[in-house]
Parts: C-alpha cells; sequence; structure tokens
C-alpha cells in the first residue's frame, strides 16, 4: 500500500496549528491512513521510497516533488476538489480574486483545483490578469533566506513588490494559499481570505506581517524541524 503523509508546512504550524490537526483528521477518516510528518522541506525528509507526502504548502509541494528521490507530492487541494465527504461551507457569492503562489507557477493541476474549491464553496472569482502559469509573486519571494542584514532600500522594494501585486487584484478580497501572501496581500492594503481558513470556515488574520521578523519566525522553526 502506498505511505502517505500529511506535512502541513512550518507557515502553517506557526499560523494556527490546530487547522493541520483538523486536515490530518479528515484525510485519515474521508481519505486514506495518512500519517503525521514534521520535517522542513528544505532538509531530507527520511521518507521511504515511494512515499507521497500531502502538502497545503506551495514550498513543500514543488521541493517535495523535485527535491527528493523516491517521494511524490499532492497538495491538499487536489484531493479535497473531489472530496464528496468534506463540509463546504457556504460563502454564498462571496467575490474574491486569486494570487497563485509563484513555486507552484507550473502545476496547472492545482491552479484548477483551487478554483474547483471556490465553486464548491460557492465563491465567485474575478480573475486577475496575471494568474495560474503566468502569476506573478506576491513580493515575498524577494526576501533572500538567512541574508545577513537588510537596509533600508531593500526593504522598500519588498514592500514595493507586495504593493504592486495586490493592486494587480481586481478584487479587495483576495484568496490565498500561502501563508507568506497572507502578510504580502495585508502589507499591500487587499484583504487576504487563505485557502485552509475558508475550508474550515475561519477568518484570516495577517498575523505578525513585519516581513524580516515573519521569516526570522519561520528560519528559527526550521532550524528546530529538520530532523
Amino acid at each position: 500500500m502506498e505511505k502517505l503523509y500529511y506535512n502541513p508546512g512550518c507557515a502553517l504550524v506557526l499560523y494556527k496549528p490546530h487547522l493541520g490537526e483538523k486536515v490530518l483528521r479528515h484525510l485519515n477518516k474521508h481519505y486514506q491512513p495518512t500519517a503525521p510528518h514534521g520535517i522542513c522541506c528544505n532538509y531530507d525528509p527520511k521518507l521511504p521510497q515511494g512515499s507521497r507526502v500531502i502538502n497545503t504548502c506551495p514550498g513543500c509541494d514543488r521541493r517535495f516533488g523535485n527535491l527528493y528521490p523516491g517521494v511524490s507530492t499532492t497538495s491538499l487541494w487536489e484531493i479535497l476538489a473531489n472530496d464528496p465527504g468534506f463540509p463546504f461551507p457556504d460563502y454564498q457569492g462571496l467575490t474574491v480574486s486569486i494570487h497563485d503562489a509563484c513555486p507552484v507557477r507550473g502545476n496547472p493541476k492545482v491552479h484548477a483545483a483551487v478554483r474547483k474549491l471556490m465553486d464548491r464553496m460557492r465563491i465567485k472569482v474575478v480573475e486577475a490578469e496575471a494568474r495560474g502559469p503566468k502569476s506573478i509573486c506576491c513580493g515575498d519571494s524577494c526576501y533572500k533566506p538567512r541574508q545577513p542584514a537588510y537596509g533600508p532600500e531593500e526593504l522598500e522594494t519588498i514592500r514595493k513588490a507586495m504593493l504592486a501585486r495586490a493592486r494587480s487584484m481586481p478584487c479587495e478580497e483576495v484568496a490565498v494559499y500561502c501563508v507568506s501572501c497572507i502578510k504580502s496581500m495585508h502589507i499591500g492594503g487587499r484583504k487576504p481570505r487563505y485557502l485552509v481558513d475558508l475550508l474550515f470556515g475561519e477568518s484570516t488574520d495577517p498575523q505578525g506581517y513585519e516581513t524580516l521578523a515573519w521569516h526570522k519566525e519561520v528560519e528559527d522553526y526550521q532550524d528546530r524541524h529538520c530532523s
């Protein structure tokens, strides 16, 4: 039998760990036996050959799928989009735009699944011009992990990139499926709606969104969960 694991990703664990727990319970009850996995995707996952990792993080989707021989990956969105047992909330025509995360720019299955989930929750989508394979980064990738120092000019470059991407969204409310994109859309003046929040009927809270502090939090967590 295929060995299935669920890795919520560092950012979701820091954002709302109880949502990752809810996802894992649902997978075990309604999908297939799925074990928890908590090693950051930047490190050797230490999984047996033939394992498949279910993820919510676009970065995990790319890294688990490309970096580690014998390990494959599937986004949670692809599974839930075809799940007859998931209790989808009814948002009664809520209108949003979607920001497609850049790590999965080349994965049309993810783009299609996200939009199918919107339809299943009765959310109307007004598409941005730059979407799917032509999506533009939310601005967060202007931050280079573990760079020794960031001065005012570098931070202003990041802020301007976030502002530009947020302003390119046709709607004030923007559905995202990356926690860092929550921060970017908030900084850019839009109201982010995180997909895991939408699925479980919760509001999206940007929490700590200052760029350096947020990335320091993630990097510290990664260092503690690399094995």
